[in-house]
């Protein structure tokens, strides 16, 4: 019988930290990983921690675990209806998010320089530390 995951504050960092982990076994050359299954692996567990994010401040406001969101369009609502009233600029950086780590990264493999890496780390790392002191 699997163990039941309980829900930790603060595990979306520590998603973003495992994903940072991968990478560090990646060989890189000519600032070009050279294996892009550990690259997707990462970007997979970036976004994952991304939706962590989202999730936590939700849990807060009241939802239950099978209340949370299922689908990036119920994401997208769940932003729009709980944190970007006054702006879009969180849903705005969510979707980018969602196009660079999920879509470009983990689901098609387009992302494999090391600097667009990185710095698809850092904008997650940006997203989930401003939504998670803003609620």
């Amino acid at each position: 019988m699997a163990k039941r995951h309980i829900r930790k504050e603060g595990e979306a960092l520590w998603y973003l930290e495992n994903a940072r982990e991968i990478l560090k076994g990646a060989q890189i050359e000519n600032n070009i990983y050279m294996d892009k299954k550990p690259v997707r692996e990462a970007f997979g567990t970036a976004y994952l921690a991304v939706l962590e994010a989202v999730n936590d401040p939700l849990i807060k406001k009241g939802l239950t675990e099978k209340q949370l969101p299922q689908k990036i369009e119920i994401y997208r609502i769940a932003l729009q209806e709980h944190f970007s009233v006054k702006n879009g600029k969180l849903l705005k950086e969510f979707n980018s998010l969602y196009d660079s780590l999920h879509i470009a990264g983990y689901y098609k493999g387009l992302l494999y320089e090391a600097h667009i890496v990185k710095d698809a780390m850092k904008a997650a790392e940006r997203f989930i530390k401003k939504i998670s002191g803003g609620v």
